[in-house]
């Protein structure tokens, strides 16, 4: 039995423009297993995250098959995607995306209410300690300052024990010092959880700190890099 997380075979992404068809993403493969870590990095426009959300189930290939904790994404509905990424997915965004209504635990605890878990507020306190923000819970996210919010975006991703984190551009909105703190904090948690990490980076140092590297230009795969 493979012990692949996700698999992408012969993905493409085609799409009608003006001009006709644009092909956003050409015939890319990959393989990961629990606990890889990859980084697809290249410039705006490259693909780097239509590949992400294909590989989550947001979107669909034209051709192509991805392969998400054993389920085949395109041979479900919207339902059934949604639930599989509730049930074996966390993301992380740049722009934190959490709920203003509600307090870093209420942000926290969401993904495991929606669940049904009865420890939802307990196991998303010891979150919110393990990431340094045991004193800010009942905090608002127009009470933090950025690296604080991307700290409980952290915590949410990581409280329902994901089988694969995606994050994407996670230090982007941050300054340099605080950018790297989170880096931190990020691989930290992945290695101790033992996710599979999925990150879209503009930031090199950032991406070289995965085992594994993918370099997207104009949809093409163009290099591939397993320190």
């Amino acid at each position: 039995m493979s012990s692949s997380i996700l698999t992408a075979r012969n993905l493409s992404k085609v799409v009608a423009s003006a001009e006709g068809e644009l092909t956003i993403l050409h015939d890319l493969s990959l393989a990961l297993n629990r606990g890889d870590s990859l980084a697809i990095v290249g410039s705006s426009g490259s693909g780097k995250s239509t590949l992400l959300g294909l590989l989550a189930g947001l979107d669909l290939p034209s051709n192509g098959t991805v392969a998400l904790a054993g389920h085949d994404l395109a041979a479900l509905d919207e339902d059934q995607r949604a639930r599989i990424r509730a049930e074996h997915v966390g993301f992380v965004f740049q722009s934190f995306q959490l709920l203003d209504s509600l307090n870093a635990l209420e942000n926290v605890m969401l993904p495991l209410e929606l669940e049904g878990h009865a420890d939802a507020r307990q196991r998303a306190h010891a979150l919110l300690e393990r990431v340094g923000l045991g004193q800010r819970l009942t905090h608002y996210p127009r009470q933090l300052s950025g690296g604080e919010q991307q700290r409980v975006a952290i915590a949410r991703a990581f409280v329902a024990e994901p089988d694969v984190l995606f994050a994407d551009e996670p230090t982007g909105n941050l300054d340099s010092h605080t950018g790297e703190r989170i880096s931190d904090l990020l691989f930290e948690l992945n290695r101790e959880r033992g996710a599979t990490l999925v990150l879209v980076t503009h930031d090199e140092r950032l991406a070289h700190r995965c085992q594994r590297l993918i370099r997207l230009e104009g949809g093409h795969l163009v290099d591939h890099v397993e320190p």
